[in-house]
């Protein structure tokens, strides 16, 4: 017989090879999850739906029963994705309801053991909610600042390889942080925001200071919680300076805007209206030429540019340290020096 297990019990064998499996719809999965979880849903979208149908508009009976015949045609293969499992494992859905326990019973039955986490993944959101209200957070954040295509994100990506512990919030977001920023990307909700920030603050609590980059409090679809704000605003600030061609180059690399030329154009309207007509029509044109080398351009000196100085202008900030370099190798090692002398 399977075995229910506390939130508590859960997050304790998350530290101990443990598998956890979402049984939900994929649409629920990728909406929000418990960070590292593995989708073997009992039902697909579009039988969720029809179940949801059957209970509202005819009864809670009928929804069972349909539901029952759906799940018992697709036993085998659901079975076969457990036995490719090799770890202990944990099933859950909503609220530790009806899926996570038919998907329980049935492993128990093919002789495959498997824990329910009682209360579900809403116990788990209840938590992440909790943990962001204590804002209990020691490490020093080490911010990382710079103008548009400064390679803040190679930097973090460089700084993680060397060890250095680093959140990016970019990545949990899915999102880059601009107007563009969602090109190419799938954009977390917040909900999932929450739980990978939970799950990162966890795993470097004990660091004496962790890297970030500098972003505004919203990034793309979703808020930093106010006390990871403040903390940031009062980190020790790292500007990085590069030259615009190393900008327009970091850019280009990471946009890839030729992949989506018509994103590029749609995106461009938001913001058309704030930048000076002739140069307007000038990104217009060079977006229609394709000729992003030139569009990136304009865009930074017409519009980011301007911004981020008024940005930074208007904040109070901690400690800041200034770095020109001539590209993100050279700022990459003028991080490192930093570091070697305060350590």
């Amino acid at each position: 017989m399977f075995q229910d297990i506390s939130l508590e019990e859960l997050l304790q064998k998350h530290k101990e090879g443990h598998t956890f499996i979402d049984v939900r719809s994929p649409k629920e999965f990728m909406e929000s999850t418990i960070p590292g979880s593995k989708n073997i849903p009992v039902f697909t979208n579009e039988e969720r739906a029809e179940i949801g149908t059957i209970y509202k508009q005819i009864s809670p009976e009928a929804a069972r029963e349909r539901g029952l015949k759906i799940f018992s045609q697709k036993l085998p293969q659901f079975i076969a994705e457990f036995k490719k499992i090799n770890t202990p494992m944990t099933v859950f859905c909503w609220r530790g309801g009806m899926r996570s326990k038919t998907a329980a019973t049935v492993l128990d039955l093919m002789g495959i053991h498997a824990n329910r986490l009682s209360g579900g993944i809403r116990s788990y959101r209840q938590w992440v909610v909790r943990e962001l209200e204590k804002g209990d957070f020691p490490p020093e954040l080490y911010v990382l600042n710079g103008y548009t295509g400064s390679g803040k994100t190679i930097l973090l990506k460089k700084l993680a390889d060397a060890g250095y512990p680093i959140i990016d919030l970019e990545e949990m977001a899915g999102h880059r942080g601009s107007i563009f920023g969602q090109i190419g990307l799938e954009p977390s909700n917040q909900k999932k925001f929450d739980s990978l920030l939970v799950e990162e603050i966890h795993r470097f609590h004990e660091k004496p200071f962790i890297f970030i980059e500098g972003e505004s409090k919203r990034i793309g679809k979703v808020v930093l919680p106010e006390f990871f704000n403040e903390k940031k605003e009062k980190g020790v600030q790292f500007f990085i300076h590069l030259p615009i061609e190393e900008r327009i180059k970091n850019i280009l690399a990471d946009y890839e805007p030729w992949k989506y030329p018509e994103k590029f154009v749609e995106a461009f309207q938001y913001i058309k209206k704030r930048i000076h007509i002739p140069i307007a029509k000038q990104i217009e044109q060079a977006l229609q030429d394709g000729d992003f080398q030139a569009v990136t351009y304009l865009l930074l000196t017409s519009y980011y540019d301007p911004r981020y100085e008024y940005s930074i202008s208007h904040h109070s900030m901690g400690e800041q340290i200034m770095i020109e370099a001539t590209n993100v190798d050279d700022a990459f090692e003028q991080l490192l020096s930093y570091l070697s002398n305060i350590n």
